[in-house]
């Protein structure tokens, strides 16, 4: 599977993106789905997830009641509704694919990712 992460840019404090993740080659229906940012010079960090059954999402404190993870088997798809925007949002941002039954927060067990989208949000 290829996994292609758009939507990202340049937005004002305060603004809202959505980014999307287009599977092609491969599906996201049966697979647990998350997106990850990486800044500049830090660690790549977990942002949400959602359940292979779209029952469940979970997202880093940071960006709860901002960011909203949706998706849709249909179209192939994740998206991440980002709203309230801050500064410390900047970064780029991965889309990620993981099989098997659990949901999980940790980057090493997602086996396949996007390239990565740069989201840069200005005070």
């Amino acid at each position: 599977v290829q996994l292609q992460a758009s939507g990202g840019g340049l937005v004002q404090a305060g603004g809202s993106l959505r980014l999307s993740c287009q599977a092609s080659g491969g599906t996201v229906s049966g697979h647990h789905m998350a997106w990850f940012r990486q800044a500049p010079g830090k660690e790549r960090e977990f942002v949400g997830r959602i359940s292979r059954n779209s029952a469940s999402t979970y997202y880093k404190d940071s960006v709860k009641g901002r960011f909203t993870i949706s998706r849709s088997n249909l179209k192939n798809a994740m998206y991440l509704q980002m709203n309230s925007l801050e500064p410390a949002d900047t970064a780029i941002y991965y889309c990620a694919r993981k099989g098997g039954y659990y949901c999980s927060e940790s980057k090493g067990v997602y086996d396949a990712w996007g390239q990565g989208t740069l989201v840069t949000v200005s005070s």
